[in-house]
């Protein structure tokens, strides 16, 4: 396997090289595999960031240089944003907000829904964020999954028939957080617009690993809305932004209102600005913005099918090299040969061993951030793990009552654009050591949490930072 671009992008992150405290009393370099909740800041977003923090003032109406100049790196960031996901300012707007999250909910409280159609349509392995804000809104579908956790493309047919004149809008993951499947978005939005109904994709897991092209309008694969976060593409200041159709943002009351929202405020009446103003209430993340927007502008320097060859050789690796460990279960695609058409995102679980204690153990004594439990994605997980309906509510009544010790998970393993085949080596000989029992601590269960801490020992957080 080539490794002629393992090391060529560590330099230009910060804090890769920070020491953390181990079980044992040594400290070692942190490796980070949690890359799929959120990532390390680029160097370039850190001095883009403090360099604008010399001219930072309030954007939009000020007239004093620095209002004026703020307002100038604002509009220039949402131009960026647009750019990089291929919308058209002529077709669509750029919202920004604080994630993912928010920007779903907002189209799910924006989109014009009909009398005739109000349905929702999303699919079985969705991100919590891409399921309940619309489940809040109007009448939602579930498209099914196939046997090995893909959206089923030919139940989504058949839905696609069954709501078709009832459809307003798919709304689908690009990139699985769980198990790293791509969607074919194109295809799928092809076959929405076919229906009569509108196409979100919610790209929040794509972004940072694959590029994103919503084509124009006239296309019939076209995305109408993506929505992306900065703190999943190294620029962790808080932006997220929501891009869609103009149309659908000209119209209709914003769900937040207050400064910036209006053109004009009487006792009695108020006009609603044109987009994005109307749905950008209070003063905005303009930092979070220049971030997002230096990001963009690294990965667009990179490239995204450089970034797309990274990840592919850290994957094969990993599925190449996890066939070591004794009494791993993995979940999703394990064919290494295939790396190249997923993100590198792995689930496992160890056979014996909770997830929880799986994690604590990476952490506490080989410095290894992995994730563990269900990623916001719990009815993915479960249909995953082949957890029946009697056993789920099993688990959901102890839930309740306080008690996570036995709650179904798995631990993940996710990859960042920094991240190396030597770091992959240290998980496997960590993991083999783990599979062995062969770890130091003794390790209790925390019942409420579910998860396992050290007896006797936790780190003194204050001595790397303190406020």
């Amino acid at each position: 396997m080539s490794s002629h671009t393992q090391n060529d992008y560590r330099h230009l992150f910060t804090g890769l090289d920070v020491q953390v405290p181990l079980l044992n009393g040594e400290k070692r370099r942190y490796i980070n595999f949690d890359n799929a909740a959120s990532t390390p800041a680029l160097k370039v977003v850190q001095d883009a960031v403090n360099d604008f923090l010399r001219y930072y003032s309030s954007v939009h109406r000020g007239t004093g240089f620095k209002s004026q100049l703020s307002t100038h790196a604002y509009e220039q960031a949402r131009h960026i944003v647009m750019n990089f996901v291929g919308a058209d300012p002529a077709e669509h707007t750029c919202i920004f907000g604080k994630n993912t999250t928010e920007a779903l909910n907002k189209l799910a409280r924006r989109f014009p829904y009909t009398k005739q159609r109000n349905v929702v349509l999303v699919s079985g392995l969705e991100h919590h964020s891409n399921d309940l804000p619309w489940r809040a809104a109007t009448e939602v579908m579930h498209i099914a999954l196939t046997p090995d956790g893909r959206i089923d493309e030919a139940d989504y047919d058949r839905k696609l028939a069954a709501y078709g004149d009832r459809l307003a809008l798919v709304a689908i993951s690009g990139a699985s957080n769980v198990t790293g499947y791509l969607t074919p978005l194109h295809r799928f939005a092809e076959k929405a617009h076919a229906a009569g109904a509108q196409f979100a994709a919610d790209c929040a897991q794509l972004a940072p690993h694959r590029a994103v092209d919503m084509r124009p309008l006239s296309d019939p694969g076209h995305l109408d809305y993506v929505a992306i976060s900065a703190h999943k593409m190294y620029a962790p200041f808080g932006a997220g932004a929501l891009i869609g159709r103009r149309d659908t943002f000209e119209r209709g009351d914003p769900d937040l209102v207050g400064g910036g929202t209006v053109e004009i405020v009487t006792l009695e009446d108020a006009v609603w600005a044109g987009p994005p103003d109307r749905d950008e209430a209070g003063s905005p993340n303009v930092v979070g913005a220049v971030a997002l927007a230096a990001a963009i502008r690294l990965l667009e320097e990179i490239g995204m099918e450089a970034v797309a060859q990274h990840e592919a050789e850290l994957t094969e690796h990993i599925l190449q090299r996890l066939s070591e460990v004794p009494g791993l279960t993995i979940y999703g695609d394990t064919d290494a040969t295939k790396a190249a058409s997923r993100l590198g995102v792995v689930p496992l679980n160890m056979e014996g061993k909770s997830h929880f204690l799986v994690a604590a153990i990476l952490g506490h004594e080989f410095g290894i951030g992995v994730r563990n439990g269900c990623f916001c994605a719990h009815p993915y997980l479960l249909y995953l793990m082949g957890v029946s309906g009697e056993e789920a509510e099993t688990v959901r009544a102890r839930m309740l009552a306080n008690d996570r010790s036995e709650m179904p998970g798995l631990v993940r393993v996710s990859f960042g654009l920094y991240n190396t085949v030597e770091e992959i080596d240290a998980l496997i000989e960590a993991l083999k050591k783990i599979a062995a029992d062969d770890y130091q601590g003794e390790y209790v269960q925390d019942i409420a949490s579910g998860e396992f801490r050290p007896k006797g020992w936790a780190p003194d957080f204050s001595k790397y930072f303190a406020l």
